[in-house]
Formats: C-alpha cells, structure tokens, sequence
C-alpha cells in the first residue's frame, strides 16, 4: 500500500509539473503579438473623444447627424419598432436570411418589376450590411474564380479594401466618387472592365473611360436611388453584376448590420448554385444574420405609408447635407480663399473629398481640434450652422499658402 501510495503521489508530482510546463508553454503564445495599427476611421474618433477641448469637431464620423451633432433616429424606424415589438420571437433567421427583407431590397436594386427577379435569376442572401456583403462576395470570389481581381476606388472606405485584402485577393485601385443614398448602399463588382487614376478633385471620368478600353475587372460604386439606374445600363449592356447593399446610411441602422448580398445569373438553376455556395459561406463566418433589423427593414419596406415616410425622410437628410456644401463653399470664399472650391458643392453624397494634404489634416487636429481621415476626406454630416464657419477659417488658414 505505502508503495502504490508513493507511485501515486509521484504521479502526481509528475502530473502537476507536466501542467505547469504546459501554463508555461501557454503564456508564450501571444507574447509575439503586437498592437494593431489603428483603424484610420475609427481611429479618428477615439482621438476625439480623448480631446478636452470645447472647440473640438469631428467630421469623420461615418454617420448621419442633425444640425445640432446629434444621432437621428428616422421616425420610419421608431414606428417599425414599435409595430415589431413583442409579435415575433427570438429564432435564428436561416442561413440566408429573411426571404421577406431580401426580396424588398432586390426591388429596390433591380426593380419592382425586374424580369430578373420574375425570372429567378438572382441570388441573394441577407448579409452583415455593406461589410459583410462585400466579404462574402470576396470570398466566393475566391473560392470560384481566385484569379480574378477586385478594382476599389483611391481614396476609398478602408473597410472594403481590408475585407477584399483579407481574402487574399489581388487589388488594383480605382478612383470612384460617392452619392448620397437612398435605395441602399451598393458595391458592383462587374465581369467587366474598370480602373480609375486619381487626378482631380472629382471623378476623372476621361481617365476612367481609358482605363476602361484597357483593363478587365471589376468596378465598386455607391448609388443612390436615382444612380441606381447605372444598374440598368450595366446589365443591358450584359454584365453579370454583384450588389452589395446596406441599411447604414440610408436607414440609420448602423448597429443593427442590416444589409445584403446579390449576384445577377444566367439562369434561375445557375442562381440556385450560387445561392447555396453564399449561405455555405456565410455559415462558418457567422452562421446566420441578425433578425431585429431585418425586421425593422421588412416592415418599412412592406408598408406604403412607412416607405413614403422613409422617403421622404431620407430626402431630409440629403437636403441638410447639400445646404452644409453650399454654407462651406460659400464661407471658404468670402474669406478669400485663394483655392477653388466648387468641387465642395459638385460632389455629392454624405462625404466631401476636400483635396487638403494629409500635413494640412494634421494641422487642422494640432491646432484648432477639428478631426477628419488624413486623406482629407470631410464627413458633411458633421458639419453644422453651428461649426461650419470655424471650419471653414481652419480649412482656410492651413490651405491659404497652396
């Protein structure tokens, strides 16, 4: 007995010590892991929150704000929430999402009376918002076409260009310019030709068109309900597009992830396929998508008087944004400025791209707290009548010498 007792605590010993070199083993695993760099959107944000100054602006936020700075949330959406509330359960949507929230949105892409949609040739599923549909796409790409290459715009949202880089797809960049949204926001990747050179303040469209005649690939753009006539003429012209859409914007419902995923066929058993390789895809990302937003989305949507609501909400927001344009130019050029600033009220859309040098952005932070992307990239929605005439003598003073 004191012999097996003797084993048994020596196999204990051997046994705690084995633990220990494997606790050992364990806590090295991560010690090679740096910090990440940070995230040149979101990053902004942080640095502003950490401003204690009462000067402090922030127009890099990615996100629609009333007059007074603040988060809307669009009276359309309060009612949907209000309608939802208790009448449905918690069960997990299917890997493809809700039919119903899919199909509305494919209405507002292609149509309501789309023979593309008549025809079943379009495949779908809901996806994490633009994000989301976009890795997706990648990712099929990938898997069944992985010598293709993805065209994105410079400069561009850092998030698409992250989750195509992640996928290990090959990247050329393209300048495109972004619109106002309201019929979702939507990244076309085109079996088609497209790259664009930065040269201007806007669109080089001249450049576009050549590269156009040179280069095969595929194209990102975000189209507004009256842009989404570019849909149109693309498949008239025989592209076989994917669409990616978003609730974001267009919606507010930037926590909600609410968005989807469509690729245009050839054939109603071709949609079939590529359907089932998207929801198979999604299944290990994230199994399936979120339903308190679809439904909110569904509910709009389905509903005359709310859609008309939505509507006519969304053209608040565009109508608000165009007036800060218009308040910006108008006090860059009473106070002189020497540089041309019609770009600011051509250009449409949520975001401003200013033409300032990364060094002119550093300044604006240093000395006088206003924060942006260091691309020069201006989120008009975080300009109000309350800021606008100090930012534009910021932007002024650090851009009067050239």
């Amino acid at each position: 007995m004191a012999q097996l007792l003797r084993s048994g605590c020596s196999g204990r010993v051997l046994a705690s010590g084995a633990v220990g070199a494997a606790r050992s083993m364990s806590t090295a695993w991560w010690r090679h892991v740096e910090p990440a760099p940070k995230d040149p959107i979101l990053g902004v944000t942080e640095a502003f929150l950490a401003d204690p100054s009462p000067d402090k602006v922030n127009v890099g936020v990615g996100a629609y704000r009333d007059d007074n700075g603040k988060p809307v949330v669009l009276e359309c959406v309060r009612e949907a929430e209000r309608r939802i509330a208790g009448n449905l359960n918690m069960e997990y949507l299917p890997m493809g999402g809700s039919v119903n929230m899919v199909e509305e949105t494919l209405k507002l892409a292609y149509g309501e009376n789309s023979d593309l949609l008549k025809d079943k040739r379009v495949a779908a599923v809901q996806a994490l918002s633009g994000t989301g549909a976009c890795r997706l796409f990648a990712d099929f790409q990938k898997r069944f076409s992985p010598d293709s290459q993805i065209y994105i715009p410079v400069p561009t949202w850092a998030k698409v260009a992250l989750k195509s880089s992640l996928c290990n797809l090959s990247m050329v960049y393209c300048l495109i310019f972004t619109v106002i949204i309201t019929s979702g926001e939507m990244l076309m990747f085109l079996r088609g030709p497209s790259i664009t050179i930065i040269q201007s303040r806007g669109l080089d469209f001249a450049s576009m068109m050549d590269d156009i005649k040179k280069n095969s690939g595929g194209r990102s753009h975000n189209n507004s309900r009256r842009d989404a006539k570019s849909i149109r003429i693309f498949l008239e012209d025989g592209h076989l597009i994917g669409c990616a859409q978003s609730y974001a914007k267009n919606m507010g419902l930037y926590g909600q992830r609410v968005g989807c995923l469509s690729v245009v066929c050839e054939d109603e058993k071709q949609a079939v396929a590529v359907k089932s390789q998207l929801q198979q895809l999604a299944r290990p990302m994230y199994s399936n998508p979120p339903v308190h937003g679809a439904l909110i989305v569904c509910t709009i949507l389905g509903d005359p008087d709310l859609k008309k609501l939505w509507l006519k909400e969304v053209k608040g927001m565009a109508d608000r944004i165009i007036g800060m344009r218009t308040a910006l130019r108008e006090t860059l050029e009473k106070l002189g400025s020497p540089l041309p600033w019609e770009h600011v009220t051509k250009q449409i859309g949520m975001f401003c791209y200013s033409g300032m040098t990364p060094e002119q952005v550093d300044r604006l932070t240093k000395e006088y707290h206003i924060y942006m992307t260091r691309n020069g990239r201006i989120s008009m929605a975080g300009v109000t009548t309350g800021n606008v005439g100090y930012l534009a003598n910021a932007i002024h003073e650090v851009t009067k010498s050239g």
